[in-house]
């Protein structure tokens, strides 16, 4: 191999797009609609692997060129979530299935539930960009699950992404770990999960980590749409992921183990074809083999940091058993009875797949298979290794691959993934759990080696390289900080509320935000900040307000509003009836708030004695058909002689659609001319 020219880059940001352009300085890339979706070894390939039964390989194929249909789920609190799902199937769903056919069919298109997916609570809908552009409920549909996407009670995901979050099986007081975690849409699925019973703060928590710093925001901007101060994002290689420490009642240090670990590795991608068209191009049955080495080590690392008895889920978005069974394999025979796969075949009712492959061939790049490694020709040795091959036949009642699941695209219209849940019986070695001490050992040898290196001279020391920007730091509050009292105060906050769990992200000057996490987060960011990177944890929970008329400088923020609403004092809450808060709704003008006079008199009354400054708006609303009835706090601020409520627009579209209100204003309906475009035409054809 050549040397690489001086100041050659390897993934700089305009490597790519000088990759993407030919000599004479045009732009090649093609757009999807021009790719052509055949790869002669690709089909080659997979027909060999008998991935799926002979008499169904042509419909496989065929499935995999068609675009992928859309889906999405319903997110929040029991009493929300009951009422979006009432909005989306008697306001959207009704009249998109009363239009006719998509693409100049005779039939209604296809929208449905999930069936596997728990309350209906998922759905699935075929819709191409021409029916959205030419039917007004289709337009109406797209423009609401933007919106509720934006203020985080929709999620607009993958049907098999899905999938794992659920098999995970993570409950309020689990720690759980997501290695792989971007862009967020599992670790999102995970988060509502660990809130599933409306507690607002629950004892477990979800580390986030992602390799890549910049995919480390994409994972912070998910988070954020959720408000949980139970979410720590962390960015390292999950491969080698350092022990993390916590702290014992009694004060001791011991490593952390985790109750549910996902690992959703790093693959080819090749069951996102129907999304991702671009790989018919790209695709090479190299592509498996150089992961294989990569996925089996962030799987053991998982499997490392998982306690004894807890539940991991290994998952891609690969058909190929490379990079699938051959990895789970490969753990099961290294880790002797440790570890083993759980039979889930019944958990989730309705959902069609197809058992894991106990048999398989592994493949060169020029399409030569081989049953076992001793077949395989020298030249290929460097490649494939002995690990990628099947268990023995007289093994394969003991490692039970026919545990894992395989969602193929023809079964049930949805794209190729591969899942696998395993269970820890004991520890893999002796020293999994050490405590602090033995951390402290290792830092120090590794200091050792940093100096050794040091000394060397300047053209044999290793080039280190700091991807990514320098995070502002973590300064929880102490004791006694000066501004918690004034917040304290004016709040009239419980003594039960734990004040070392808020924090800045600055050591000096004015604070300007204050966030809140849990207190088993605050714990981990304390002891483990000089061992790992985080990028981002805790809720905004009060913010700066720097107003005369105000005796605390700190308003209420929406985005902590629920994690601290059960500790703030009655004083500053406010009962409001539903038009006086669809009146508050429609203000956009924060200069001309509502007057208090103009309200009715409930509110009058409960407002007459309350300080100006930030208080907390309640409306409670019973839903026929659901136990669960709905409940919305929100952030609001009490003038001198006005009421007004602090909220985005997205947000107030979505309170404006669950309380029934008009938003005309902020829906824009390309399908009806506006009231002065009437005017202008009804004045165009009387005068002529």
């Amino acid at each position: 191999m050549g040397r690489r020219k001086a100041g050659f880059r390897k993934n700089h940001q305009f490597a790519n797009q000088r990759a993407n352009q030919s000599n004479d300085g045009k732009d090649n890339r093609k757009p999807y609609s021009d790719i052509i979706r055949e790869n002669e070894k690709f089909v080659k390939y997979y027909d060999t692997q008998n991935v799926c039964k002979k008499e169904e390989f042509d419909d496989f194929i065929a499935s995999l060129k068609k675009d992928l249909p859309a889906t999405f789920r319903i997110t929040g609190s029991k009493g929300v979530a009951c009422k979006m799902l009432e909005i989306v199937q008697g306001q959207f769903i009704k009249d998109c299935l009363n239009q006719e056919g998509g693409e100049g069919e005779g039939k209604p298109p296809s929208i449905f539930p999930l069936p596997w997916y728990p309350d209906k609570l998922a759905w699935q809908l075929e819709l191409t960009r021409n029916d959205i552009r030419r039917c007004e409920a289709y337009y109406k549909l797209h423009n609401f699950l933007i919106s509720e996407t934006e203020h985080g009670t929709i999620s607009r995901q993958e049907t098999v992404s899905m999938i794992p979050p659920l098999l995970l099986d993570v409950q309020p007081h689990h720690k759980v770990l997501d290695m792989c975690a971007a862009p967020g849409s599992k670790t999102a699925q995970i988060l509502e999960m660990l809130h599933a019973n409306d507690d607002p703060i629950p004892s477990g928590y979800v580390i986030a980590n992602d390799v890549d710093n910049k995919r480390c925001y994409m994972l912070v901007h998910q988070a954020k749409r959720l408000n949980s101060p139970c979410v720590a994002i962390i960015n390292h290689d999950s491969a080698i992921l350092p022990n993390l420490s916590a702290s014992l009642p009694d004060g001791s240090i011991e490593q952390v183990q985790f109750d549910r670990v996902l690992c959703d590795v790093p693959c080819s991608g090749d069951g996102t074809l129907r999304k991702n068209p671009d790989i018919w191009m790209k695709w090479t049955p190299a592509n498996g083999l150089n992961l294989h080495g990569i996925q089996s080590r962030i799987l053991r690392r998982g499997a490392e940091l998982l306690t004894t008895g807890g539940r991991l889920v290994y998952s891609t978005c690969s058909i190929n058993p490379i990079e699938n069974e051959a990895v789970i394999h490969r753990l099961l025979s290294e880790t002797d009875g440790a570890l083993q796969l759980v039979d889930v075949s019944s958990s989730l009712p309705g959902l069609k797949f197809m058992p894991g492959m106990e048999n398989w061939l592994v493949g060169s790049r020029n399409l030569e298979f081989y049953s076992s490694y001793e077949e395989v020709d020298e030249k290929w040795r460097t490649t494939i290794r002995p690990q990628m091959f099947p268990p023995k036949p007289e093994d394969k009642e003991k490692y039970q691959l026919n545990r894992c699941m395989r969602i193929l695209p023809h079964h049930q219209n949805t794209g190729a993934f591969f899942v696998a849940v395993i269970e820890k019986i004991r520890p893999l070695h002796s020293k999994e759990k050490s405590f602090k001490t033995h951390e402290v050992a290792e830092e120090t040898n590794a200091n050792k080696k940093r100096e050794n290196e040091d000394n060397l001279p300047q053209n044999q020391r290793k080039k280190r390289r700091k991807d990514g920007y320098r995070e502002d730091p973590f300064v929880f509050f102490k004791d006694e900080e000066p501004v918690w009292n004034d917040i304290k105060s004016f709040y009239e906050v419980s003594d039960s509320f734990d004040s070392k769990c808020l924090l800045t992200r600055c050591h000096f000057g004015k604070k300007k935000n204050i966030y809140l996490t849990s207190n088993a987060v605050r714990d981990l960011v304390v002891q483990n900040q000089s061992v790992i990177k985080f990028i981002n944890t805790g809720v905004k929970a009060f913010v700066r307000c720097d107003n005369k008329n105000m005796k605390c400088a700190f308003r209420i923020a929406n985005d902590g509003l629920e994690s601290i609403y059960p500790y703030i004092g009655e004083s500053r809450k406010v009962n409001i009836p539903k038009e006086d808060l669809i009146t508050l709704l429609l203000n956009t003008n924060p200069e001309k708030s509502p007057p208090i006079a103009s309200l009715s008199e409930v509110i009058q009354k409960q407002v007459e004695g309350l300080s100006p400054g930030s208080c907390v708006l309640i409306y409670k609303e019973e839903i026929e058909g659901s136990e669960e009835p709905l409940v919305i706090h929100i952030s609001g601020w009490r003038g001198t002689t006005s009421l007004r409520c602090y909220m985005a627009q997205y947000s107030t579209v979505h309170l404006l659609r669950l309380l029934g209100g008009d938003i005309s204003k902020y829906d824009v309906n390309k399908f009806k001319k506006s009231d002065e475009d009437e005017d202008k035409t009804e004045e165009k054809s009387e005068s002529q």
